[in-house]
Formats: structure tokens, sequence, C-alpha cells
């Protein structure tokens, strides 16, 4: 446990990927827990099994042009990809200031910011576009190494971010991914060569996120006779 109180919780690595709505559910039980009480705050870290995702503001021509089904979700942003390779974390947290949302977003960026810092990749925000980004240089144009998107309902948030590690970029050929068209997308790996996977990778962005999101974040103090019971380590089935 963390000096704020958040319960950190790896649901599941290479070879043992996590279904998104699987996750999804584990989400939403947590977070009616988190907001009635009965259960702290809780960063779930995972690796998906491969699917498209569409916020809210998805349009119709983003959508996969090979007719990949998609799963429709409650966060903002456009359409994604998440899958092997790309390390997840959703935080569900009560947010000390509910109107606080911007800091909890940048909070989210300092966070991936400082992470790729360590294999000594210079991660940046630009103005207009969400998640994290390499600018243009010899390796090509503007591409994006990371997404960012969230949903914040009674205080607490849930989605989060999705870092791409190792992960295959075939995927991002059949979308507009978050709705972009002039820019690509990236990986830690093959920006820098080097061999990490998302379970390597989960040590940093837990110690990152326990230090970035403190300041930001309402503790609770679960009563030691109320089961946390939607808070569950290991594998989801």
């Amino acid at each position: 446990m963390t000096p704020m109180s958040v319960q950190f919780t790896e649901l599941g690595f290479e070879p043992n990927f996590i279904d998104y709505v699987s996750a999804w559910d584990q989400q939403r039980a947590i977070h009616a827990s988190v907001v009635a009480g009965t259960a702290t705050n809780t960063v779930l870290l995972l690796e998906h099994a491969a699917v498209y995702t569409a916020g809210k503001r998805t349009e119709e021509h983003e959508r996969p042009f090979d007719g990949t089904p998609v799963v429709n979700v409650d966060r903002g942003g456009k359409l994604t990809w998440h899958g092997p390779g790309q390390l997840v974390m959703y935080p569900i947290v009560h947010l000390a200031d509910v109107r606080g949302i911007r800091a909890y977003v940048h909070a989210l960026e300092d966070i991936i910011i400082e992470v790729l810092a360590h294999y000594g990749v210079d991660g940046l925000r630009v103005e207009g576009r969400a998640g994290i980004w390499l600018l243009a240089d010899e390796k090509g144009p503007d591409r994006k190494i990371a997404a960012i998107g969230i949903r914040v309902h009674e205080g607490v948030t849930m989605h989060g971010i999705a870092i791409n590690v190792n992960n295959s970029l075939a995927p991002y050929a059949q979308i507009i991914a978050c709705g972009i068209q002039d820019a690509g997308t990236t990986t830690l790996q093959a920006e820098t060569g080097l061999a990490v996977t998302p379970k390597d990778m989960a040590p940093l962005v837990q110690a990152a996120t326990a230090r970035i999101l403190a300041p930001l974040v309402t503790d609770i103090q679960v009563s030691a006779t109320t089961p946390e019971a939607a808070v569950t380590e290991g594998v989801l089935s």
C-alpha cells in the first residue's frame, strides 16, 4: 500500500492477456465501490487481448476499414486499439477536486513522460492532440506513443492510459487512430530497439503514479470490517 492508500493490482500480462469487456466490467464494479467508500483507490495494470475501442467522439468513417468489431465505451476521445505489447493502466481514484480534470489529465501525461524518459525517449504534449507524442525527425513524422482516455463520474476516475511498448503497429493501419490523419503511431521498441515488455515497464509506471497522483487524490479509509470485494488480485477468466 502506498502513502496515498492506493491498491495497485496487476490483472494480467503476456501470456494472460485480459479481455477488454471483462476488464471494463471489473472497472465498473470497483468504481461503484470506491464511490460508496467500501473500496480504496485502485489502479489496474494489464495487457489486453487485441481489441478496438471507440470513445464518445468517434465518427463512423473512423471505424476499421475491414469491418472489424469495435467495443463502444464511455470514455472521452475517439477510436483506438489495445492489445499485446501495450501497457494499460486504469486508475480508479477519488479526485480531491472534482473540477480538477485537466490537472488529472496533466498528471497522467507526466507519468507517461517520466517513464519514457527512463528509456531515453522524449515524450511530449502536442497542443490540440491527446496523448503523448514524439515530434517529426529523421525516423518519421509526428507519431503517437501513448494514448489517454478517461471518464470521471461522481468524482471517481475510470479508464486511463495505454503506452505502446513492443506491440505491432499493423492494427493502426486499419483505422484513423484517435481521429488524427496527419501523424503516425510508434512504440518504445521501434524508437529504441530495447527488448522491453509491458510487465517490465509496470513497476516504473506504478512508482510514478503513486508519487504524481498523490496530491490529486482523496484518501479513502475503508473500515476494517468492510470487505473490499470489488478489488481482486490475479487474472480475469
